[in-house]
């Protein structure tokens, strides 16, 4: 870290670790921030743990890690929202962290120099909350409030990503007015594509909401899965027979940035596809290779497009790009994920294992890159 973002006197850089949040994938969060809390080196940091409640209520979080794992489907982890209320406060020397008890006057736990936001979904990985950081002049870990806002809607990453040349799969977007108002047009729209297709909500991550549609039959009962958890639902034609590959890719401290070892995805069991419950319940039989299966030229033309994708959305700090393999070897981007998940089976840390960086460096890595970095337009 250099001199001039080392915070004043001795003192250890104080990281504000933030899960939880308002979307449909607050737990998702929570298990992802218990491993980082467990791999952040303390004797470097000092680490304040921030839980965002379902209802938006900012709360200092216990530091147990064991309370935020799953257990089952039906015992998923969450912020306690009845904890000590937390928020950020701004003045002329910087930016604290303060603590509000009932009957008990605020109190402060000193500046906070950078945040670790591990919030999936809207109102965390969108754009919303690291515009929020903007305002309050605090520096924080991946990707800005551009970056974060195209590649949380589905829609415009690939308008974006199709404008810098890269291959997508062919899709239409269905927004809610549409839907309402030209029902007769959507579906004419929908089945110009052909099947089978995916239904996804254009602005939710871990798989959540996700249907197949086999034919025209299932198109309004997708549509109205999707619409659950967002009212923008992408319509997108399935990539049949293709393989699911990931590459993780993150930002260097001088240079273009850096790709890993991609990592194949195979699902067990009787799942179409790589679902909520193939991702994170450990009973699920899905397998990871990392590193994938594939020949040289193949792996270094995926890094390549990774690494494309991450400029092309302007992103930083980290991102993973997942892609299909067709049947002919052709390689399509399916998404890019800004702030992929640090779940005990996430793909990213151990894409990056793989490659030579492991969990703790991983996370160390982020924090150095968000310190070394300003707020504001860059």
């Amino acid at each position: 870290m250099s001199d001039e973002h080392r915070p004043a006197g001795d003192r250890k850089p104080r990281v504000a670790v933030v899960f939880g949040g308002r979307s449909g994938e607050h737990a998702i969060s929570c298990v992802t921030a218990g491993s980082v809390l467990a791999a952040i080196d303390r004797s470097r940091y000092d680490v304040v743990p921030i839980g965002i409640a379902t209802d938006g209520r900012w709360v200092l979080e216990s530091a147990d890690t064991d309370r935020l794992r799953i257990e089952s489907a039906d015992r998923l982890p969450h912020v306690d929202g009845d904890r000590a209320a937390i928020s950020l406060s701004r003045d002329v020397h910087g930016t604290d962290l303060v603590v509000s008890e009932p009957a008990q006057p605020p109190r402060t736990l000193g500046e906070v120099d950078v945040v670790f936001p591990l919030l999936h979904g809207p109102w965390g990985e969108d754009g919303t909350i690291q515009g929020m950081f903007e305002m309050a002049g605090v520096r924080y870990v991946g990707a800005g409030v551009l970056a974060s806002a195209v590649s949380m809607d589905k829609a415009f990453m690939k308008v974006v990503l199709a404008a810098a040349g890269l291959p997508v799969m062919p899709s239409v977007t269905i927004t809610e007015r549409a839907w309402r108002t030209d029902p007769e047009g959507c579906r004419a729209r929908i089945e110009a594509l052909g099947f089978p297709l995916f239904a996804k909500p254009a602005r939710a991550g871990s798989s959540l909401g996700i249907s197949k549609i086999h034919d025209a039959s299932e198109v309004a009962s997708a549509i109205h899965e999707a619409r659950q958890h967002d009212p923008k639902v992408l319509i997108e034609v399935a990539a049949v027979g293709a393989r699911e590959v990931e590459c993780g890719v993150l930002q260097a401290f001088d240079g273009p940035p850096e790709t890993s070892v991609p990592a194949e995805i195979r699902i067990g069991g009787d799942h179409e596809f790589y679902d909520f419950a193939a991702k994170y319940l450990p009973e699920e039989h899905t397998e990871l290779d990392v590193p994938a299966d594939l020949d040289a030229e193949s792996t270094a033309r995926m890094q390549e497009l990774a690494a494309r994708a991450f400029e092309a959305v302007d992103c930083e700090g980290l991102a993973r790009v997942d892609f299909f393999v067709m049947p002919d070897g052709d390689l399509v981007i399916n998404e890019i994920n800004t702030m992929p998940g640090f779940t005990p089976t996430s793909m990213f840390p151990r894409m990056w294992a793989a490659t030579g960086l492991d969990y703790p460096s991983l996370v160390d890595r982020l924090i150095r890159l968000a310190l070394a970095r300003g707020t504001g337009l860059r």
